[in-house]
């Protein structure tokens, strides 16, 4: 299989270390195309290019995915997927301009350099060229497991935005202490802040600015700042009994 992947960023990089193909890049920075494809002995093509390929990836920003995917469909020959990390809107691009093709959305649950983890996927319409990228991912070490547009969206609600949001305000909120003061819950928070912190502005913006999940932690707080001590009360046994609500959710295994 020839593959050509659409972004040289860390996630597009992340592809073509795990699939199985032939790689070409294809990047608005060129330098950045080149670089990606030597490390892993592939090419670069240009942004522009017409030629045709067996997949292509869309592994680029959640605000540019759709555009993308109008623009690179017509050089997919049989599949095309994405790595965008939103599922509703490459899903429904990928239906409009690659009918007939295998059309699946994957997303990583994990910055690059923390892999492997968990994989969500929405197979729309699968076949042997995504069933194979699939294979890949989990002989890497992945666990890939089966969603919805719907429930992979609001999910992405709790688990990134409103997961990052409080991790940020604890940062932006918290006073600078000597490390013996350190408790057990604070510094996990701590190293929570530094996994955070260390990664784009810029892909962490782009998630606050697509899910919806900042508002309910500030919302959360508010409560917990106004609460009296009866009322502390309730919203402490209201968490804990959230915390092992969730733990009952089912899986697919």
């Amino acid at each position: 299989m020839n593959l050509l992947i659409v972004g040289a960023g860390t996630m597009g990089r992340w592809v073509a270390r795990v699939v199985d193909a032939e790689i070409a890049f294809a990047d608005a920075d060129p330098s950045a195309a080149r670089a990606a494809a030597d490390a892993v002995d592939g090419r670069a093509v240009e942004v522009d290019t017409d030629e045709p390929f067996d997949a292509v990836c869309l592994a680029v920003p959640i605000s540019a995915v759709a555009e993308a995917t109008e623009s690179y469909a017509p050089n997919a020959d049989r599949a095309i997927f994405d790595v965008s990390g939103v599922m509703a809107a490459p899903v429904a691009a990928m239906r409009e301009h690659a009918e007939g093709r295998e059309r699946v959305s994957f997303h990583p649950l994990f910055a690059p350099e923390n892999a492997p983890g968990n994989v969500a996927v929405f197979a729309d319409e699968s076949g042997p060229i995504t069933d194979g990228v699939r294979e890949d991912v989990v002989r890497a070490g992945n666990h890939v497991f089966e969603t919805t547009v719907e429930e992979h969206d609001e999910a992405m609600e709790t688990v990134q935005a409103g997961a990052h949001a409080a991790v940020l305000a604890y940062a932006i909120a918290a006073d600078p202490v000597r490390e013996e003061f350190a408790t057990p819950v604070s510094a996990r928070l701590e190293a929570l802040v530094d996994a955070v912190a260390g990664g784009s502005p810029r892909v962490y913006a782009e998630i606050q600015s697509t899910f919806g999940g900042a508002d309910a932690v500030a919302d959360a707080a508010r409560r917990i700042a106004d609460a009296d001590a009866e009322a502390f009360e309730r919203l402490y046994a209201e968490a804990g009994e959230r915390d092992r609500s969730a733990a009952e959710i089912p899986t697919d295994g």
